[in-house]
């Protein structure tokens, strides 16, 4: 049986997101095994709460910017040095990538990945020693799980399912937290401008919460998501812009909101995997393979490649979750 374990999956957010689940398969197939997880720097918050022994950062993103930084290649140096200092009996490789298969190559163990018909970079095969097929049609969090199980000759069952804690964050910062009324959160910042949604939809939503009694947060998380966040409130009373928040603090007021309405972006599944009511606005992407509603009947995928949901429907859904939310409550209480 394997006791020790590496997980590598560096990116995207929604990606570590999604890939985390095969920590509580892992845990229930092998209670005894230690994992850890190769992130990319801003992401390593995802895997520690989600229950990873150790989490190693990866800063690729940081050091192609200036490769020829002396101090880019000490750190490369610390990282390859850190990730050889445990020997794993197994190491997955998550990615699909020349890079993440070039990091399982320097670490200790046996090494197992996607096979040619199923990874998206085919050469990345060449780096591994033992490759799984998992079919491409699937949604990417059941491919994670398929192949993690395949590795450590498990069957994974049930739904995914993530166990976070909290216990070692500290709260977030008192300026983020909105004062005792229920509040619910919009993201609508996404890398990619076509996954964007109209500002007049998401102020219309913003007006129907007012009317609601509603709090609004619009977090960001650069300078031109910022601007938008402070078009989005402009002249709403009920709308906030909190400052700039870490990951951690993100997702402990995604925990706590009444629900959350977002893009295709890493926070909107965040938002999902954490059990909060969340309904998934996709606009230049398909949710069959990266949707939100794989996770429970508390998520809802609307929209499609150009074909962008109405005001109107996300209120429906939103209203038809929080109604399911609340009888699950009751029933939890009697």
């Amino acid at each position: 049986m394997p006791s020790s374990i590496l997980i590598i999956r560096t990116s995207s957010l929604g990606d570590v997101v999604y890939a985390s689940a095969v920590l509580h398969d892992i845990r229930q197939a092998l209670p005894d095994a230690q994992i850890d997880w190769v992130a990319e720097e801003a992401f390593t918050a995802v895997p520690q709460l989600a229950g990873a022994r150790r989490v190693i950062p990866f800063a690729l993103r940081r050091w192609r910017r200036r490769w020829h930084d002396p101090q880019n290649w000490r750190e490369l140096a610390a990282f390859r040095r850190t990730l050889r200092e445990t020997r794993y009996d197994v190491v997955i490789d998550l990615n699909e990538q020349v890079k993440s298969a070039l990091i399982a190559r320097a670490a200790f163990g046996s090494r197992h990945g996607f096979n040619r018909a199923s990874i998206r970079e085919p050469l990345a095969c060449s780096f591994y020693q033992f490759t799984h097929a998992v079919p491409r049609t699937l949604h990417f969090v059941e491919r994670c799980r398929r192949l993690a199980a395949s590795a450590l000759n498990y069957t994974p069952e049930g739904a995914p399912c993530w166990q976070w804690s909290w216990e070692d964050q500290p709260p977030p910062d008192a300026l983020l937290m909105p004062p005792e009324v229920p509040y619910v959160m919009m993201l609508h910042a996404t890398s990619r401008a076509d996954k964007l949604w109209p500002e007049e939809r998401w102020r219309r939503l913003i007006q129907t919460c007012r009317e609601r009694g509603l709090l609004v947060l619009l977090p960001w998380g650069n300078a031109q998501e910022q601007e938008r966040s402070e078009r989005l409130a402009l002249g709403h009373d009920n709308a906030r812009v909190p400052p700039r928040a870490s990951l951690p603090e993100l997702g402990a007021l995604l925990k706590k909101a009444r629900w959350v309405a977002g893009v295709d972006t890493g926070l909107t599944h965040w938002a999902a995997a954490l059990g909060t009511p969340t309904v998934a606005i996709f606009t230049a992407t398909s949710p069959r393979q990266l949707g939100v509603n794989i996770q429970g009947a508390h998520a809802v995928d609307l929209g499609n490649i150009g074909a962008l949901p109405e005001v109107e429907t996300v209120l429906e859904t939103v209203d038809a979750l929080t109604q399911r939310s609340n009888e699950t409550q009751q029933r939890g209480n009697a």
